[in-house]
């Protein structure tokens, strides 16, 4: 009703106004003698007088249309407050039902006490009522929907008696015994019924407890950060860098990490090193390892307790790090800065870095083998692999590895030892001559393939796959030179695929030859979008354009887009290194282009107990030698005295160093056994000099020294 007065307060003015113009133009008509003779009568009798006929019928169809729509607005809105009252009550009354002790016995019904009589007391009067029934031999229950629905027409019906005064709400019997029919009166007790007693006039809003649960669901989904200030796509080790970083320059910062992954950042050298090595059979659960110092720790950067909780994130006071498992970013919209994860879910941003990595590369010929071959094939790259592989390895009697590079002579030597216990055997085949044939000197390769034989591993050089086939509980491989390869389990270790995803969906450009997002050397992709780690193909300053698979590029790579995101504008000039280690006993660190293809030379001499993995992580204290070493700085070295030894061609490279020429000028160094010695390799490259005695600067390295 208070509404329709409002609308006739609003139509009042225009009526007014019409029925003085009418008024008007009557008086005006019949003061107008001369016009009214010369009018015929015919026309006379289709209106009023002065020709206002017109204006009068506009004025009655105004005010009837005014009367229509407010009677349908007034209908409208009493209908939709009814129903929305409906729905209220329905609420209160499952609310009561979950705050109700369980013990709290059923009192039986008296309907008769309470009355709704308005809009706001026919909730507290429909409460007080439900508070003192509930039949006791009737067992509680919420109020269905349906009930709710059928509820309406009933309320409906009890709103013209909105304004009848609280005294007599006892006075309205037939409208309470009505209501009492339908389901909505068999809902439980309210938790607090005295409260809803002592203030019968207030809505039942504020009648209830303010820690009172939402009704539905029963247990709160997980509430994500609609927005980032700081968003990391990619759960690895360069998304941890730059979240590091940003943290260090932007000490309040929110930063978001989304990983498809189930677990918290970790780094993966230990996955094909150190884990392998662990004596503790409990190695794949705890993923703790001893390094070959003999110190333990685990393979996560950090523990659960050092980050925030996703839900968390917004209202952190400090800021933090939050990272949200197990969701994969599907589309990226640039233009919006938003991004859509897998659930549908959009989460925006201010600032974005890519972080994706790679996913292993596998064999077309095994892909187009079928399930039974697939079902027993790894492509080794997470925490899960490592896990799987344990597993095969103890319930298997035969394993293939196809590759020769970094990581498949890595599992190589860590199954290799594993057989010499277990009696499994290990086969390693690789298109090569050698081991690491596409990165070592055929010499160096050859010394490397008989040190891997030495660890138990049966070695198939110059082996290109042709099919391979389940039979007979086997798998099968045939080589195009006609050799058959029989095994239980294959691990293909044969490189890896940028993951570019999102480049479609974002409009990102991806580099044709090397592959990955192509970005500046700010490690931009757009203006507030960054690229670091295994996906992005950088320009570096001396070798040109590159992208590098290595943990210490991701470390590197990723502090710096994170420096960079905060304001630093500081471009790309670190060398980053990798290293590999074959078992504790020998071990590499490179950095630059290191292929074998270009020219080498190789310096070498007599290895001592020093010369080691092992020796080298007890010197530094980390088992991740690039984590200490990207922080040195290197200064001008002093060469040794030691005059440098003739070397003969011999089957014996303790240690030494390889420098890899291009039009005579050094772009890349392995240190073989040679460690903690980075940063020299690295001002070396940065110089750019040619060296007309690479004997003179190997000595800068101290190799002849013991």
């Amino acid at each position: 009703m208070l509404k329709c007065r409002a609308v006739w307060r609003k139509l009042a003015p225009l009526a007014r106004s019409a029925s003085t113009q009418c008024r008007h133009n009557v008086k005006t008509a019949l003061n107008n003698g001369r016009r009214q003779a010369f009018v015929p009568a015919t026309h006379m009798s289709t209106g009023p007088a002065g020709g206002g006929g017109s204006e009068n019928t506009l004025y009655v169809v105004l005010v009837g249309a005014a009367c229509l729509g407010g009677g349908a607005y007034a209908y409208m809105t009493v209908r939709g407050d009814s129903k929305r009252y409906e729905e209220r009550i329905s609420e209160l009354a499952s609310r009561s039902a979950k705050e109700a002790p369980e013990s709290q016995p059923p009192v039986a019904p008296e309907p008769e006490e309470a009355a709704p009589t308005s809009e706001e007391s026919a909730p507290v009067a429909e409460l007080s009522g439900e508070t003192e029934s509930a039949s006791a031999e009737e067992p509680v229950t919420e109020t269905p929907p349906e009930a709710a629905e059928q509820a309406a027409p009933v309320l409906a019906e009890a709103e013209p008696v909105a304004e009848v005064p609280p005294e007599a709400v006892e006075e309205a019997p037939p409208v309470v015994e009505e209501a009492a029919e339908e389901p909505v009166t068999e809902a439980p007790p309210a938790a607090e019924p005295e409260t809803v007693q002592e203030a019968p006039t207030e809505p039942a809003v504020t009648s209830l407890p303010e820690s009172a649960p939402a009704p539905e669901p029963v247990s709160a989904p997980l509430t994500l950060p609609s927005h980032a200030p700081y968003l990391l796509i990619g759960g690895g080790t360069a998304s941890f860098a730059a979240a590091r970083s940003i943290r260090a320059r932007d000490p309040g910062a929110k930063v978001l990490i989304v990983t498809d992954e189930p677990n918290l950042p970790y780094m993966r050298p230990p996955l094909s090193k150190e884990l392998w090595f662990s004596d503790d059979p409990s190695v794949t659960e705890t993923l703790r390892f001893k390094q070959w110092n003999g110190k333990e720790r685990s393979i996560y950067f950090q523990p659960s307790s050092f980050y925030v909780k996703p839900e968390e994130l917004t209202s952190a006071e400090n800021g933090g790090v939050a990272v949200l498992t197990g969701k994969k970013v599907i589309q990226m919209d640039v233009r919006g800065n938003k991004v859509k994860l897998d659930d549908d879910t959009e989460i925006s941003y201010d600032k974005c870095l890519i972080g994706t990595g790679g996913v292993p590369r596998n064999l077309q010929v095994i892909e187009k083998a079928g399930d039974e071959v697939m079902n027993r094939t790894t492509l080794f790259r997470k925490i899960e692999d490592f896990k799987s592989l344990d597993n095969v390895s103890r319930n298997v009697k035969s394993i293939t590895i196809i590759g020769g590079g970094f990581l498949g002579s890595e599992l190589a030597c860590a199954l290799g030892r594993r057989s010499s216990e277990t009696g499994l055997e290990v086969i390693q085949m690789f298109p090569e001559k050698g081991n690491m044939g596409k990165v070592l000197p055929e010499y160096l390769s050859n010394w490397t393939t008989e040190k891997v034989k030495k660890e138990g591993v049966r070695i198939v050089p110059e082996a290109l796959v042709k099919s391979v086939a389940f039979k007979e509980d086997k798998l099968e491989i045939l080589l195009k030179d006609g050799r058959q390869v029989k095994t239980d389990h294959i691990v293909a270790a044969v490189g890896l695929e940028p993951n570019v995803d999102l480049a479609k969906s974002a409009g990102l450009e991806v580099d044709s030859d090397f592959g990955g997002y192509r970005v500046n050397a700010e490690l931009q992709a757009r203006s507030n979008i960054w690229v670091a780690g295994d996906a992005a193909c950088f320009y570096d300053i001396r070798l040109g354009r590159r992208r590098v698979e290595h943990h210490d590029h991701a470390v590197v790579s990723g502090r710096l887009a994170g420096e960079n995101m905060t304001g630093a504008n500081k471009p790309y000039w670190h060398q980053s290194m990798f290293w590999s280690d074959l078992g504790p006993d020998v071990g590499y660190e490179a950095i630059g282009i290191v292929d074998s293809s270009l020219p080498t030379v190789g310096v070498f001499a007599k290895a001592t107990s020093k010369d080691t993995p092992k020796a080298a992580t007890e010197q530094s204290g980390t088992g991740i030698r690039s984590e200490s070493e990207t922080e040195a700085t290197a200064v001008t070295p002093v060469a040794s005295s030691t005059p440098a030894p003739v070397m003969e061609h011999k089957d014996e490279y303790g240690k030494g160093v390889i420098f890899y020429l291009r039009d005579k000028v050094v772009v890349g160094i392995i240190l073989w056994n040679v460690f903690n010695r980075m940063p020299i390799a690295r001002k070396i490259i940065k110089d750019g000099e040619e060296h007309a005695d690479l004997n003179e600067v190997a000595k800068l390295f101290n190799i002849h020294e013991d």
